[in-house]
């Protein structure tokens, strides 16, 4: 079993930038690929970036490039994953929610185990 939970989110405005964390513990053995989705209201879940295990090789979507970066540090058989974002804009505005993929593609991510997510909001 793997837990993840996340922080970090809240109430910004346009330009803003935020940090999020998630912290992962459990039985991380092999190769896991981390990354972060988001979920608007009335839409559906969208990827937004992804870490590979090994070489911290990353892949994000269009929307976020060049604004947001996933990063993580590993300490103790622990895991904290990041995403800084910056230049907020109120698109970006959702839930957003940690997940890590074994044996997963960094540009093919899905998620095995999930946070709860946390709530980013920008305002205009």
């Amino acid at each position: 079993q793997v837990q993840l939970v996340e922080s970090g989110g809240g109430l910004v405005q346009t330009g803003d930038s935020l940090r999020l964390s998630c912290a992962v513990s459990g039985q991380i053995y092999g190769d896991y690929t981390m990354g972060w989705f988001r979920q608007a209201p009335g839409k559906e879940r969208e990827f937004v970036g992804a870490i590979s295990w090994v070489g911290n090789l990353t892949n994000y979507a269009n929307s976020v490039k060049g604004r947001f970066t996933v990063s993580k540090f590993k300490r103790n058989g622990n895991v904290t994953l990041f995403l800084q974002m910056n230049s907020l804009r109120p698109e970006d505005t959702g839930v957003y929610r940690c997940a890590t993929c074994r044996y997963c593609s960094i540009f093919s991510m899905t998620g095995d185990y999930w946070g709860q997510g946390t709530q980013v909001t920008v305002s205009s």
